[in-house]
């Protein structure tokens, strides 16, 4: 079994998980916070949607998706002080990742 064929009975097919992600992305850029956001917040938004794309298109039992989600959007949570506060986004991403801080 290919790859693909693997992650479309987890994911769900990849041109409706792909279409399904792509508009929820268009309504999250066409709010009027969206300018407002930073690049942390951004990214952790637009990666949520690709999540609850899989979650809607694909298993919804798949833990994984769920896990996804609360991670990103702790990522969002600790991009609020990325521009005041580098050195704390990066201890709080190190954690979140459970990777060393370099």
């Amino acid at each position: 079994m290919s790859i693909i064929d693997q992650r479309a009975k987890t994911h769900g097919e990849y041109k409706s998980t792909a279409a399904w992600s792509q508009s929820l992305k268009d309504m999250f850029r066409s709010s009027h916070n969206w300018n407002g956001l930073n690049d942390g917040q951004k990214e952790a938004l637009e990666m949520i949607a690709a999540k609850l794309a899989r979650l809607l298109n694909g298993n919804p039992q798949f833990p994984d998706h769920w896990d996804d989600v609360a991670g990103y959007a702790q990522l969002g949570s600790a991009s609020i002080d990325a521009y005041t506060e580098p050195a704390k986004m990066m201890a709080d991403l190190a954690q979140t990742l459970n990777a060393p801080v370099a």
